[in-house]
């Protein structure tokens, strides 16, 4: 058994963890200031690049209300949303037109800069409790190129017509100058739906929402919506917070998936583009899922599809908990394919049930100013740059790695302040939930703090709720160590 630490009061924990994390950033080698030159750069592109839409030849949307619904304190808005529905006689949607803006980053980044070169060093922003470290300069991602509200912002404008099931009937792409009206958070915007007070374009979305879903019931595809771990902020340190998405979260996710899935058809249709792909899971994975959900209780008939049944669960059950945890390694492999001339085989993402590209978050995602651009000449029938066609081929291997980086970071710094949350209460018992077993080990969730580890020899089924205690919890290494305290328990 390994050796007890000493218990740490909460400002050395609170200290041992500043000092962890600060480590993790040297140990995965991130990132840290913009030269000086790629900042110098950034900052003239953000003075000189016009937003008057008569002076850069752009359209002029500014009429529209958009608005943008993000995380509370974000500060580099990708998206901006208007939405307009159209009402039958009865007064029941008929459709509408979608107009969604994403931030114009191709003006503000000339190709084969100083800027592009950098941002295709670190291929995404990087999310770490102790602060982000951004894709492009502040000049760029939190300011010029920012959809932020009361200000003129370039944009690329995707607008959709859509029908009675929110299935576009005409898609346009049109770059243009936006001024949108308010910045909403995720809690304050549905506390305005639900409460009735939502401008138009939020209770619009509602109905979208719901729409989009039943597509892609009907197209196979699945939202998981598992209850994620958060690092937030907490009076000068960190705490975990593990809740199910909000509807509004959810809503706002299927405008990006439109938008993304039009992308991937614009791309396929001009036989030039980047897609986001992932292989349907083998028969023998599915067969193994499906006979877990049985073990568990909560059955999946053979009748109703993946993602209906998903939708369908408790996430209260402690058994939907473990079918959850099982389902998310049911499809793997995602990744970039580049294309020109000839489409992948398999162009499908099979997750969404469709082709999908990456193209909504160009401030923080490297390949989406490319699909940006990309889907931009296609749509509007002119060539793309040949920039941007000559360099679709190295975004794979920049994403992989960026990918692979950042789900190091995720993870390590996820471990780090779940260790913080435990450390100093060693020898306590605590209340869990096993999620699964794997090669001797048990994967489990405690129900409080929400911290998810694995418990050596514990012999408890998926879907249990076990008693366990603390060993150890080591801040430095993110290491926690736990022991079955009692008898599982069904």
């Amino acid at each position: 058994m390994p050796a007890r630490r000493p218990r740490l009061a909460p400002a050395r924990a609170h200290d041992e963890l500043i000092e962890s994390l600060a480590q993790l950033r040297v140990d995965l080698e991130l990132p840290t200031a913009f030269p000086a030159e790629v900042d110098a750069a950034a900052a003239s592109a953000a003075r000189s690049v016009p937003t008057d839409p008569a002076v850069a030849g752009l359209d002029d949307l500014r009429h529209l209300e958009f608005l943008t619904i993000d995380p509370a304190g974000s500060t580099d808005l990708d998206q901006a949303m208007h939405l307009e529905l159209t009402l039958s006689p009865e007064g029941t949607p008929a459709g509408g037109i979608l107009h969604y803006a994403i931030a114009d980053v191709p003006a503000y980044v000339e190709p084969g800069g100083v800027i592009d070169a950098e941002a295709r060093e670190r291929g995404q922003t990087l999310y770490a409790a102790d602060g982000r470290i951004p894709l492009h300069p502040v000049a760029i991602s939190e300011d010029a190129a920012s959809l932020l509200p009361d200000r003129d912002r370039r944009a690329y404008v995707w607008r959709f017509e859509l029908d009675d099931g929110a299935r576009p009937l005409t898609t346009t792409v049109r770059r243009a100058v936006i001024r949108s009206r308010r910045q909403w958070t995720y809690v304050d915007a549905q506390a305005a739906v639900d409460a009735g007070t939502a401008p138009p374009t939020l209770q619009a979305l509602a109905w979208f929402g719901a729409q989009r879903l039943e597509r892609e019931s009907e197209r196979g595809g699945a939202s998981l919506n598992v209850p994620e771990a958060r690092v937030v902020p907490d009076d000068g340190g960190y705490r975990l917070e593990r809740d199910a998405p909000l509807p509004v979260e959810d809503w706002n996710a299927q405008v990006s998936l439109l938008t993304g899935m039009s992308a991937a058809e614009l791309m396929l249709r001009g036989g030039v583009g980047i897609l986001r792909t992932m292989p349907a899971p083998a028969p023998d994975d599915t067969a193994a899922f499906r006979a877990q959900t049985v073990a568990l209780g909560q059955p999946w008939r053979t009748e109703v599809a993946y993602g209906d049944y998903l939708r369908g669960l408790d996430r209260d059950d402690p058994s939907a908990l473990a079918i959850l945890d099982a389902a998310t390694g049911l499809f793997r492999g995602a990744g970039y394919v580049a294309f020109d001339g000839t489409p992948p085989a398999d162009p499908l993402q099979s997750a969404i049930g469709a082709p999908y590209a990456h193209t909504t978050a160009p401030l923080r995602r490297l390949v989406d100013r490319w699909s940006l651009v990309v889907c931009e000449a296609i749509a509007n029938g002119r060539d793309v740059p040949r920039w941007a066609r000559e360099s679709l081929r190295s975004l794979p291997k920049i994403m992989g790695r960026s990918d692979g980086l950042a789900n190091r970071l995720e993870a390590g710094t996820l471990d780090r302040v779940e260790a913080a949350q435990l450390s100093g209460k060693e020898g306590r018992a605590f209340d869990a939930v096993v999620l699964g077993r794997r090669n001797g080990s048990a994967r489990v969730q405690l129900i409080e703090p929400p911290v998810a580890a694995r418990v050596e020899g514990l012999e408890a089924a998926a879907g249990t709720t076990v008693r366990l205690r603390l060993t150890s919890a080591d801040i430095a290494t993110g290491e926690i160590v736990l022991e079955p305290a009692l008898p599982a328990r069904a």
